[in-house]
């Protein structure tokens, strides 16, 4: 049932209101004071607050600002012997969802209490709705990291402190960011994001602070860049270590001023916008290296958050597994099948060099290969043939060398397993994949072609 909390210095109006709640089912806390009351709201989780306007310690205005600051979705009913319609409408305007005058009609109380309720749930609802939606999963594990990570979203999240996300890809540094704006004050307003690596460095300025009409030869009109459309909400700087360097010095000075210029444009804009930024290189061996700005590093550090790889978080394999299970089988509609625990003592023994990503993969694989109890000896042998983790499961190498022809064969296949490799390895990121194996962009795109890979084959 609901837990409504009611602020009063008035014993006779709380033990009246309280009856006439209790009779209605409801959980009820009263507090004869603001200041205490705000406590209250701060350590415990209520559905409604009746608060009175004018108090002692505290006037009810304040405890209303300072309890939506606490927990902005919480509906507060204000109550007062002394109402006006200039009082009603200051209170509406605090964001009070209703205004009650004393002494209070019953039938009123009890419509105002039950639709500021009803609309408490929608507003819940609403959110959760919208997390499906975005596919903002919850953060899953029991290990100390995961404990600490969980503990700093919650203490940052509701400031508009930067914070900068380091971890290995797969690793789930996106779904950091995401919870940092879900319980953000922002959250109603857009969550944008930016690859910075998938992005041309010739490009990635116009992408970010948009550009005027004519200002290159492509640009053939106007266009918003994502610093702008951010703004009121957060920016999430995805791979912000492969950012070029004239960016850079343009990102440092919207985050020293909060305001841009357009590529080809003259005039300033003021954005406000919370810059969140992820990367998986060493940002301070790039600094030494002259890759990245040491001035940016410190703009953008104010908050670090490291999300650590999965083999060092093995214990939430189970807990991931099962989630993976659940979720996925939904996803095809069919009924949830079972994993057994040689099957997560198998998954725990493997080296996922492609983190959370890697092992939901695998899951998805082993529902549609295996049988209604996934086993040890599925994840054996359905791991995927080209990754190091077919390689520990199966305990060697099974390649046919008799297929070959010729050396040019077999060098084609190992060059087109190598490259597919990298590139899974890389999310398909194909700037990072050709700086890791060290040629040419193009050249991997040729490679790519002439071998018809696609990404998630």
């Amino acid at each position: 049932m609901a837990k409504i909390l009611i602020i009063d210095d008035e014993r006779a109006i709380r033990n009246t209101l309280r009856e006439i709640l209790e009779y209605e089912d409801y959980t009820v806390e009263d507090i004869d004071n603001g200041v205490d009351g705000l406590e209250l709201i701060q350590k415990n989780d209520y559905d409604l607050v009746l608060c009175d306007i004018k108090m002692n310690k505290m006037d009810g205005m304040e405890v209303l600002s300072e309890g939506l600051s606490i927990k902005p979705d919480l509906p507060f009913i204000m109550i007062s012997g002394h109402g006006t319609i200039e009082t009603a409408v200051e209170a509406s305007k605090k964001g009070a969802f209703d205004f009650i005058s004393k002494p209070p009609d019953l039938n009123r109380l009890l419509i105002t209490v039950r639709n500021a309720l009803d609309r408490g749930s929608l507003v819940t609802e609403t959110k959760v709705l919208k997390r499906k939606v975005s596919k903002t999963r919850e953060i899953l594990g029991e290990s100390q990291a995961i404990g600490k990570i969980k503990e700093t979203i919650d203490r940052v999240a509701p400031t508009d402190a930067r914070v900068l996300i380091t971890g290995a890809n797969g690793s789930g540094k996106e779904l950091v960011a995401r919870w940092l704006h879900e319980k953000s004050h922002r959250n109603n307003a857009p969550l944008i994001e930016v690859n910075c690596a998938a992005i041309p460095s010739e490009l990635i300025e116009s992408e970010l602070f948009g550009h005027e009409k004519g200002s290159f030869t492509s640009a053939i009109k106007q266009r918003i860049g994502k610093f702008e459309s951010a703004s009121g909400g957060t920016l999430f700087l995805d791979e912000i270590g492969d950012m070029s360097q004239s960016a850079q010095a343009k990102v440092l000075r919207a985050l020293q001023e909060n305001k841009i210029s357009r590529v080809g444009g003259e005039k300033e804009i003021e954005v406000d916008v919370r810059v969140i930024a992820a990367t998986n290189k060493d940002l301070l061996k790039e600094i030494e290296a002259g890759n990245f700005r040491m001035d940016l590093y410190h703009r953008l550090s104010v908050i670090l958050i490291h999300v650590p790889p999965l083999t060092e978080r093995k214990d939430d394999i189970s807990l991931l597994a099962q989630s993976f299970l659940e979720e996925i089988c939904n996803d095809y509609g069919m009924p949830v099948k079972r994993i057994s625990e040689p099957a997560l003592e198998a998954l725990r023994a493997l080296p996922w060099t492609g983190n959370i990503r890697e092992l939901r993969n695998m899951i998805e694989r082993l529902i549609i290969l295996s049988d209604k109890t996934i086993t040890d000896n599925d994840v054996r042998a359905f791991a995927n043939p080209s990754s190091p983790v077919a390689a520990v499961a199966a305990g060697s190498s099974q390649t046919d060398f008799d297929q070959f022809k010729n050396f040019q064969e077999y060098k084609d296949y190992a060059e087109r397993e190598y490259i597919k490799f990298k590139l899974e390895k890389n999310n398909w990121n194909v700037s990072k994949t050709a700086d890791d194996i060290d040629i040419q962009r193009s050249h991997l795109y040729s490679k790519i072609e002439k071998y018809g890979l696609k990404r998630g084959e």
